[in-house]
């Protein structure tokens, strides 16, 4: 005798696969949310591991930006000890500058020459006086030249005076000279000379 089935199996098995479905879908939807969700947690632990970083880095800067202002302080006071260790060189290196300039002074003055005024500023001497000619006044001239203290004399003025200190000395003038610049050692001083040479 055949069997027949009146039950509506058709319809469970519907059912069955839409259950299957549904549960498929509904492990996809969990699955997709928990891959997010660790995705999201991976990348913003690796955010916040470069935020570290960075923060490293900038502390970092700051510690060497601060190193480098501290040594472009150091840089500037150096500079200003060394600018005044070359104030003082120099004026050790020419301290005896003045007496040398009378000395020499006094050793190239010719007979008929009387020196009124001697002004200096820096390296520069200007000597006013009076003289009993023209003659002597190149005499003088030729002094100083030939004196190693004094650089490139220059006669500015010589003219008949209208008031004379000494009637026998008519004549007066002025004379520009540059004193010679102080040295340290030979080396500078040769090279002083050699300068001179090609001038």
């Amino acid at each position: 005798m055949a069997r027949i089935n009146l039950l509506p199996w058709r319809e469970e098995l519907r059912r069955e696969r839409q259950r299957q479905f549904m549960i498929s879908i509904l492990m996809t939807a969990v699955l997709g949310v928990i891959l997010v969700f660790a995705v999201g947690l991976v990348f913003n632990q690796r955010i916040d591991h470069q935020q570290a970083r960075n923060q490293t880095i900038r502390t970092q800067i700051a510690g060497l930006e601060s190193r480098i202002e501290r040594i472009e302080k150091l840089e500037q006071t150096r500079e200003r000890l060394l600018s005044r260790k070359r104030v003082i060189e120099e004026l050790q290196a020419s301290r005896s500058l003045t007496v040398e300039l009378m000395d020499k002074l006094a050793k190239s003055i010719p007979i008929g020459i009387t020196l009124g005024t001697v002004r200096q500023q820096g390296m520069n001497v200007t000597l006013n006086g009076f003289s009993q000619s023209n003659a002597r006044v190149s005499a003088y001239l030729q002094s100083l030249d030939i004196n190693d203290l004094f650089l490139d004399p220059q006669l500015s003025v010589v003219e008949a005076s209208d008031r004379p200190a000494n009637p026998v000395e008519p004549y007066e003038f002025t004379i520009g000279v540059r004193l010679r610049p102080v040295v340290k050692d030979t080396d500078d001083y040769d090279l002083l000379l050699d300068q001179q040479g090609g001038e």
